[in-house]
């Protein structure tokens, strides 16, 4: 089945689907703040197969490295392991103090096994939100301060390259990765929009570097070469593309996860979850090391 043009993959229609990852074969996604965990197949379009629900939002996961059926979750104020059996274990508090209400937002792993999650006011203060860096076996470090919703961030595939989003300011920066630490350097900005572009949400790397985002409000996906000039824009049937990811048999569909929260008005397709693909394949998913028990 090729998609040449961009396909409802699911009957489902989500309240804000986010946190979009191909990992084992399979997509998997998230409801941010309804808490539900999804996944569906990539060949052909199904339901969406409830995994978890919890009763606190959820941002987005990553599978823990050597921990089958366990992920790494920025779920309601910290990070959390979703074990494949039992209860949820929460790993670290991150923002239950902070002066306004704060939830965590996208979430990921880079290519070293470190845990990235951004953290955003409900109210989407400017400047209320963080981006975190959580090592194993190290305490959780607040990377990137003076956000208001940060999202990503996306890795290259060497872990090296960083690209984080601030969605209402339009912005997206890109920072030099330290292999051995994480920690970020040669902070630059790499690409600034318009109101009338949508706002950056959701992104990702593909195999040539280039990278793909989701434009909240922009009813579009575009792809940016290295050098921040525009290689290609695909608009979408929904208002509000969120999430985004490039999975497949051969890592060249291209998943996209939309909203309806906020419309007065959503059209059939807002919520829907959508896939197309493209020429190029993504990268594989990266894995979180374990955290200490």
């Amino acid at each position: 089945m090729e998609l040449t043009e961009p396909t409802v993959w699911s009957t489902d229609r989500l309240e804000l689907g986010e946190g979009l990852r191909w990992v084992d074969d399979r997509l998997v996604l998230v409801d941010l703040l309804a808490g539900r965990l999804l996944e569906t197949d990539g060949d052909a379009p199904t339901p969406l197969r409830e995994l978890r629900r919890l009763d606190v939002p959820l941002g987005a996961v990553a599978p823990v490295a050597d921990r089958p059926g366990d992920w790494l979750a920025a779920a309601g104020t910290g990070v959390t392991v979703l074990p494949a059996t039992g209860d949820p274990r929460p790993v670290a508090e991150l923002v239950a103090e902070a002066p306004e209400p704060t939830r965590m937002n996208d979430a990921v792993a880079d290519p070293h096994g470190r845990f990235w999650a951004g953290s955003m006011t409900y109210a989407m203060v400017p400047g209320g939100g963080t981006l975190f860096r959580l090592t194993p076996g190290a305490e959780p470090v607040p990377a990137v301060t003076g956000l208001t919703i940060p999202n990503g961030p996306a890795f290259d595939a060497t872990g090296t390259t960083m690209y984080l989003a601030d969605t209402p300011r339009g912005e997206i920066d890109r920072f030099t990765v330290d292999p051995a630490t994480g920690d970020l350097r040669g902070r630059e900005p790499f690409l600034r929009l318009s109101p009338a572009d949508g706002g950056p949400d959701g992104m990702t790397l593909d195999a040539a570097d280039h990278l793909w985002i989701a434009l909240w409000g922009g009813s579009a996906v575009r792809r940016y070469r290295p050098d921040g000039t525009l290689d290609r824009e695909i608009r979408l049937p929904a208002k509000q593309p969120a999430g985004i990811c490039l999975g497949g048999p051969d890592l060249r569909r291209l998943f996209i996860g939309t909203a309806r929260v906020g419309l007065d008005s959503a059209g059939p397709q807002d919520g829907a979850l959508l896939a197309v693909d493209v020429p190029v394949p993504g990268l594989p998913a990266a894995r979180a090391g374990a955290p200490a028990s």
